[in-house]
């Protein structure tokens, strides 16, 4: 048996200069390095051994090896963190539910630990909770990029409203970020992308004893069950895919998905804006124009940026930055954004749209650019990119500005880095996204949804071979646990996989509050939001 070799977090100068050179490859003749063809395995990985240990709250913990490059089944291993609490009648149990969060960057592992006890108690009676970091995130041999010190002079120095000539300068900065994570995390980047990370499940699923998958997945971690079940669509049980991808745009089409994302960012800040102007006594921002109120409010701020109470600076882009995954929340955050809005006019830096990234953002935000370039195919093409960022900074004026010519962070800015990408993807799915044969998928999307845009989830239910649609209508991202009508019907369909018609609709978002309110309320993070302590800590909270 091999002895497994395990990834450490920063790797040797050879593979770096080896990478450099072919960025300098890229660079000189325009030409993208191709993702390898979808590896073909004749020998089958070893299956992970789970050896569980007490980890604190009924919680167990354990460690999972995996081969890094699935092309080398019996090679070099990459260690994932896993975490599972067991349901608590266990002659009841239907098997385990694989719970996955979005980004990609967040925490499978945190995510778990962070909500079980506020899934519903037919989840928890039913299945044992499951949850692991994916390769390159978290407790998994996180990958790093740019360092916390680089990463905060990016993000300092990047405006709200970008002026003339910010292209060029996001592009050098971009460059940087690519030739950073060549030279902390070259040896991994190749292998971190959803195909591998969909065989990893796979192993897990084994590991754990189960014949088949039951899995509900989020945001990003939609597209990583889409893949799965389009890998291995005899092995779905029951598939939930919340606040879901389309992922031919995704993957195949990325300018496409990067326009949609930004319309969809910038009508749920119009929306906000738009119910400001109509109630004005509850928002409490803008005087009765909050358009042009937020508009100022960007400059003011880039021209003379708040301290923070860590010596830190605010400016018009910490508030865009922080809009952009605050409003995710939906309308019962929206009296809070007027009031940290208000606060952020007055200079008042306890405002939590003055927080600028932390270093806990960066552990997310790294692996968020990195996985996605690896994913998707971006033309290599630097006038094609210019035309397309410049575009879409036009179109959303609100929020796409600050985001088109930003540093690599979150999802509207990796275009820049990723047209440069300087590596293998071999690890990219590429293949038909169908799933001929699977059992029935849910799918859910909400109408509002500013991150992952409802005509995504649309477009996935008609790919998919069998799939039903289930329509949130609401403002905000994502729809489990934020509407009871929702949540009962991922519940019925993973214990007792009832289908819900295609065409079924929720309309029972939260609606504003009369004011902003001291606790949060169901199935929101309000308060963490508000308190800023929340560093993208997904949480799906309790519907009342």
């Amino acid at each position: 048996m091999t002895t497994p070799h395990h990834i450490p977090r920063r790797f040797g100068r050879l593979t770096a200069v080896g990478a450099a050179l072919t960025a300098l490859v890229i660079a000189a003749t325009g030409t993208a390095v191709q993702a390898a063809a979808s590896p073909k395995t004749p020998e089958k990985p070893p299956v992970p051994s789970l050896a569980w240990t007490d980890c604190q709250g009924g919680f167990e913990c354990a460690n999972a090896d995996v081969p890094l490059d699935y092309r080398k089944p019996h090679g070099r291993t990459i260690t994932l963190a896993v975490v599972r609490k067991k349901a608590a009648d266990q002659t009841k149990r239907k098997g385990t539910l694989f719970m996955q969060p979005g980004g990609p960057g967040n925490s499978g592992v945190d995510f778990v630990r962070n909500n079980h006890a506020d899934l519903p108690a037919a989840l928890r009676d039913s299945f044992d909770v499951f949850g692991y970091d994916i390769r390159g995130v978290g407790r998994s041999s996180p990958l790093t990029c740019f360092d916390d010190a680089r990463y905060t002079r990016a993000v300092t120095e990047a405006k709200g409203v970008p002026g003339p000539g910010a292209f060029e300068p996001a592009l050098r900065e971009a460059a940087e970020f690519d030739q950073a994570c060549v030279d902390n995390a070259g040896e991994l980047l190749p292998y971190v992308g959803t195909e591998y990370v969909a065989r990893d499940i796979d192993l897990l699923r084994e590991a754990l004893g189960e014949q088949q998958l039951t899995y509900y997945g989020r945001s990003f971690g939609s597209y990583i069950g889409t893949v799965y079940a389009a890998m291995f669509p005899k092995r779905v049980r029951a598939l939930t895919l919340d606040g879901a991808y389309d992922p031919v745009h995704y993957a195949n089409r990325p300018y496409a998905y990067d326009r949609s994302q930004y319309l969809a960012l910038d009508g749920a800040m119009s929306r906000f804006l738009d119910w400001c102007a109509a109630d004005q006594a509850t928002c409490g921002f803008g005087e009765g124009t909050p358009r042009a109120a937020f508009e100022k409010l960007k400059a003011d701020l880039d021209a003379a940026p708040v301290p923070t109470a860590n010596g830190g600076q605010a400016n018009g882009y910490t508030l865009v930055y922080r809009l952009m995954f605050n409003i995710n929340e939906g309308k019962v955050i929206w009296p809070a954004l007027g009031a940290a809005l208000h606060k952020a006019q007055l200079r008042d830096n306890t405002s939590f749209l003055l927080r600028p990234p932390s270093p806990a953002s960066f552990d997310f935000l790294g692996p968020n650019v990195a996985v996605e370039c690896v994913d998707r195919d971006y033309p290599r093409d630097l006038r094609r990119l210019k035309h397309n960022v410049t575009a879409n900074a036009k179109a959303a004026p609100l929020l796409g500005p600050a985001m088109a010519y930003g540093p690599p962070t979150y999802d509207h800015q990796h275009a820049t880095a990723c047209v440069q990408w300087p590596g293998e993807r071999v690890s990219r799915y590429d293949g038909s996204y169908r799933a001929k044969g699977s059992a029935p998928i849910l799918v859910l999307g909400t109408t509002g949804d500013p991150d992952t845009p409802y005509g995504d989830a649309v477009a996935l239910s008609r790919q998919l071979d069998k799939a039903s649609l289930l329509t949130f209508r609401a403002e905000g991202h994502t729809a489990f646990g934020r509407s009871a009508c929702a949540t009962d019907a991922v519940v019925g369909y993973l214990v007792d996989l009832v289908v819900p018609a295609s065409g079924t609709t929720c309309a029972d978002e939260t609606q504003p509050p009369s004011s902003t309110p001291a606790t949060a309320p169901p199935g929101t993070t309000l308060s963490e939001l508000r308190n800023g302590v929340n560093e993208r800590v997904e949480r799906i909270g309790t519907v009342s």
